[in-house]
């Protein structure tokens, strides 16, 4: 009787709900605060002291003449650069407070300011595990792949290109990892650039696809990532190079640092964020130096090392206190902020993936992190990525999005009426018309976390949490195929570029998983 009561109650809800969404991208977070505002002060103030004693190495480059020109201390013995508070301070009356990453639909659209959280997809994985647990080495393919899965998911508000192409030998690679993103999803992309000489390539691409260059300056629907310093304090030439050729082209872009707790940036917590920060700010003077009001994210992702062994670790209390506190720096310098969570050191969605992915996106999102990459797919240390799990981490990220949103303290949520209406008369709270009502909008349903009856679960067979994503995962590889490039683009785009995925691979039974 119990197993065909559920199994009723079931179809019932089914045909009541209609999908609504409580939990969407740009909510606010905040309600997290690991640092008071003192603690930010006392950061903040640090690392402009860093920066005036210790500076940043820079060697001799138009970058450095910039500075330069700008009042800044060069010593050439040592090529560092000595950035003065009225440098930076000048440089933060130019920052732009919000900046759009433009979805090709605007349902879309990332709106990157003060404590509103998306969160997403990120990384350079280099192996990937298929629905039959093999574990293999990533390929062009995988980007569009993953992408056409989480074109489905709701909670994973932005595809950033989460593999890397091992199977290309080739300059045209920063192409075809855009291109294959770009025709897997409208959700904003972000990617990155290998060559200098590629950006205005990028450039073009994105112009394509957003239907021209003021279209494109308007709503761009690509942003570029550069990590254009080597912790602690040193910039890498190469990247600003192409740092320089992002602001040239005009591309939305995060300079990125990547400190290690103990490795590459102090052993205390509070003086990694003192790096990260003075990291931060010179990246942030550099950019308004060389053009005021640029669309600039704060790119913080720090991390810490296993002082035991000294390997990286993402899933740590201590990398999500990191990272929602880089959240609270980037608030109180009035920036948007690009950082991470999700990065579980574990091998597989077990419970160790679980608990690690919850706590850190978690912290990052309810410190209010605005673009937080990372959120979904990724195992082993940043190393690996499953399809499983970017529908797991979907149901995780909804959860916590949820969490953001918080409880609506309203007349009608305080629900006294209600309360009477049941009280007083023949009805009870499930047959209310207000608990239909919040059923649509006040509750989160998860798209593949069980909660049936042990009945239920043992007659559908006792599938764990990885064989029911693995499933849903399956379903939509096998049957999702959007056409995210008008084919008209799409067609220009193969003969201006040489687009190294194939049109085969793009339709179904395009999918060669297992």
């Amino acid at each position: 009787m119990r197993r065909g009561r559920g199994r009723r109650q079931d179809r019932q809800t089914a045909e009541i709900i209609e999908f609504q969404n409580p939990a969407p991208g740009g909510l606010e977070g905040g309600s997290y605060r690991p640092l008071t505002r003192a603690d930010i002060e006392r950061i903040v103030g640090a690392a402009y002291d860093v920066l005036a004693r210790t500076g940043v190495e820079v060697m001799p480059s138009p970058c450095r003449d910039l500075f330069e020109r700008a009042g800044c201390r060069i010593d050439s013995s040592i090529n560092r650069v000595f950035i003065p508070a009225n440098v930076i301070d000048e440089a933060r009356t130019h920052l732009r407070h919000e900046v759009l990453l433009a979805g090709r639909d605007p349902a879309h659209d990332l709106e990157l300011s003060g404590r509103r959280v998306y969160l997403g997809t990120g990384g350079q994985a280099v192996k990937i595990m298929d629905l039959d647990d093999t574990v293999r080495e990533t390929v062009l393919a995988d980007n569009f792949h993953i992408g056409r899965l989480v074109d489905t998911l709701h909670h994973v508000h932005f595809y950033m290109r989460p593999v890397v192409c091992r199977d290309l030998e080739t300059p045209d690679i920063d192409i075809n990892q855009l291109y294959a993103c770009l025709a897997a999803t409208k959700k904003h992309v972000m990617s990155n650039a290998y060559l200098p000489e590629r950006v205005a390539d990028i450039r073009e691409v994105g112009n394509m696809v957003a239907g021209g260059a003021d279209t494109f300056d308007a709503r761009p629907p690509v942003s570029l990532t550069a990590c254009w310093t080597v912790s602690p304090l040193r910039y890498a030439m190469e990247t600003v190079e192409i740092l320089d050729e992002i602001i040239e082209h005009g591309i939305p872009v995060v300079t990125s640092s990547a400190p290690q707790a103990g490795a590459t940036s102090p052993a205390s917590l509070a003086g990694t964020l003192v790096q990260i920060t003075a990291e931060q700010l010179s990246g942030l003077t550099y950019v308004n130096l060389k053009k005021p009001g640029y669309p600039l994210i704060m790119g913080c992702v720090p991390a810490q090392a296993d002082l035991r062994t000294g390997a990286f670790t993402g899933g740590s209390a201590e990398f999500a206190l990191l990272n929602a506190a880089c959240a609270q720096i980037a608030q109180y310098l009035k920036m948007p902020v690009y950082n991470s969570s999700g990065i579980a050191d574990a091998k597989i969605g077990d419970a160790q993936a679980g608990f690690e992915k919850g706590m850190t996106t978690a912290a990052a999102a309810l410190a209010g992190s605005n673009y937080v990459h990372h959120s979904a797919g990724f195992l082993e240390s940043l190393l690996a990525v499953a399809y499983e799990q970017y529908v797991i981490d979907n149901d995780i990220n909804g959860a916590i999005m949820r969490l953001a949103r918080g409880i609506e303290v309203s007349d009608a949520t305080l629900a006294v009426d209600v309360i009477h209406d049941v009280c007083t008369g023949p009805n009870h709270f499930l047959g209310h018309p207000d608990t239909l009502a919040r059923m649509k909008e006040e509750y989160l349903y998860p798209e593949v976390f069980d909660r049936a009856s042990r009945d239920d679960w043992e007659a559908a067979g006792e599938k764990d949490i990885r064989e029911i994503a693995k499933l849903h995962a399956r379903q939509v590889l096998e049957n999702h195929w959007p056409v995210a490039i008008d084919p008209s683009v799409d067609k220009e785009l193969r003969a201006r570029f040489d687009i190294l995925l194939p049109e085969t691979a793009m339709r179904p039974g395009g999918w060669p998983g297992p």
